[in-house]
């Protein structure tokens, strides 16, 4: 479909496997939310106070610098914006490409994969920073991806 486009982050491949597994689903191009320095297993200690990810998380300002994403955002119709669930929430890099990018008309599908986190508390989490966002629907991609439900979050 020509009109939808897939954006993920991704630190394990987790989410980068969903979000193909979407585009794939919806015939649409796939793109990434590149952190500028990436993620090493350090930085994603999430049990080390000190690791980047956790310092990251535990200021709500912080935006770690992401890689230009080239593509012309006016085309699409329906966005989906995928991502792991960090702290019961997107990761900072996500905001950052949210406060990068004009997504304002878009009609906005979260994901997310999580290792016992609920999608909720994220999607409130990002509507509360970016009310003006259009998300119409969210989907926690941690299973087998169902082509009916991916299509059925279109309506």
């Amino acid at each position: 479909m020509s009109n939808i486009l897939v954006l993920y982050f991704s630190c394990s491949g987790v989410s980068e496997n969903k979000a193909n597994q979407i585009a794939s689903i919806l015939d649409c191009p796939c793109k990434e939310i590149k952190p500028k320095t990436p993620y090493s297993d350090t930085d994603l200690d999430w049990m080390d106070k000190h690791s980047r990810s956790t310092v990251e998380m535990n200021d709500e300002d912080a935006r770690p610098q992401i890689e230009s994403i080239d593509e012309d955002f006016s085309k699409y119709e329906y966005v989906f914006i995928g991502f792991p669930i960090w702290w019961g929430v997107e990761p900072r890099a996500v905001d950052t490409f949210l406060d990068t990018y004009d997504l304002t008309g878009k009609k906005i599908i979260i994901f997310a994969t999580s290792g016992g986190s609920p999608i909720g508390y994220a999607v409130k989490h990002i509507k509360k920073l970016y009310p003006n966002l259009n998300i119409i629907n969210s989907y926690l991609a941690n299973f087998k991806i169902d082509k009916d439900e991916i299509t059925s979050l279109l309506k």
